[in-house]
């Protein structure tokens, strides 16, 4: 699609959307020209199958093509500049411009159902869609809005953006607010459908912050064995006679001397029991 800038920026450029464009000064013009040397009703435009024509209706000062006076139906060409009496036009194909003086675009919006149907459109920055004329992407179609929705490029990546429309954005028959497009994607805007052709992206993945974290045993932290309690000392109980062969101190020796005198006393309390039970025996027979 071309699109009319002017030279001397006087006013800001036009898409040439409609079959049938006119210029002149009168304001029921497509384009509104207020200069002495252009005629009420000038010159027009028709766009058929794909391809320009320039015509002047009788005008005063003459329509010229690159300085060449044209009469009827002159096919005009991206990088075309028309002048009207003084005044003087840049016929303009957006995407051809961008090809030649930048990097070739990666992304593009071929028409396969609706108006201009079989048109390829290179995405470059940030292109408006919808039936206004101020849209890098212009199209006739009533059920669009007049700024219906908006491509953008993020580095590689292509995203489409409702512009809060009527009728709403589908892709893949999905009614979207915004979303990334890939490759293949067929995005419908009113009664027109365009296909995606692009670079394949890889979006990254989104990371889940309530998804199970596993690790490896060695990155766990080891666990200390409790240290056992240590046992109290015994109580050292003296042996009499081992203290006595030792020698110990007389304190020590004390409760072994008492028990040797024990053991030396016993025969004789048994003894002296003895010789009592043998007198309670035979003193009953005496008597």
């Amino acid at each position: 699609m071309l699109k009319i800038h002017f030279v001397d920026n006087r006013q800001g450029p036009v898409w040439l959307a409609d079959e049938r464009f006119t210029i002149g000064q009168d304001s029921r013009n497509d384009l509104v020209i207020d200069a002495p040397e252009v005629s009420p009703f000038h010159a027009e435009i028709r766009q058929d199958h794909g391809f320009y024509y320039l015509t002047d209706v009788g005008s005063q000062s003459g329509t010229y093509v690159n300085d060449e006076k044209i009469g009827a139906r002159f096919q005009i060409r991206s990088g075309d500049r028309v002048r009207l009496g003084g005044v003087a036009l840049d016929f303009i194909d957006p995407a051809k411009a961008a090809s030649k003086t930048g990097p070739t675009p990666r992304w593009l919006l071929q028409v396969i159902q609706g108006e201009n149907q079989g048109h390829k459109y290179h995405v470059i920055g940030s292109m408006t869609f919808g039936r206004s004329v101020k849209c890098e992407l212009c199209f006739t179609d009533p059920e669009l809005s007049r700024r219906h929705a908006e491509f953008y490029l993020k580095g590689d990546v292509l995203e489409v953006k409702d512009l809060a429309s009527a009728n709403g954005v589908l892709v893949n028959q999905q009614k979207v607010t915004t979303t990334v497009l890939q490759p293949g994607d067929q995005i419908q805007l009113g009664s027109v459908i365009l296909l995606v052709i692009g670079p394949k992206v890889q979006l990254p993945q989104a990371i889940d912050e309530d998804a199970t974290v596993f690790m490896q045993a060695v990155d766990l932290p080891k666990l200390e064995k409790p240290e056992k309690p240590k046992a109290p000392p015994r109580a050292h109980t003296p042996n009499p006679l081992r203290a006595a062969a030792q020698g110990t101190t007389q304190r020590d020796v004390e409760p072994t001397v008492a028990a040797r005198a024990v053991s030396r006393r016993w025969p004789m309390v048994l003894a002296g029991a003895v010789v009592l039970v043998a007198v309670a025996l035979v003193l009953p027979q005496l008597l």
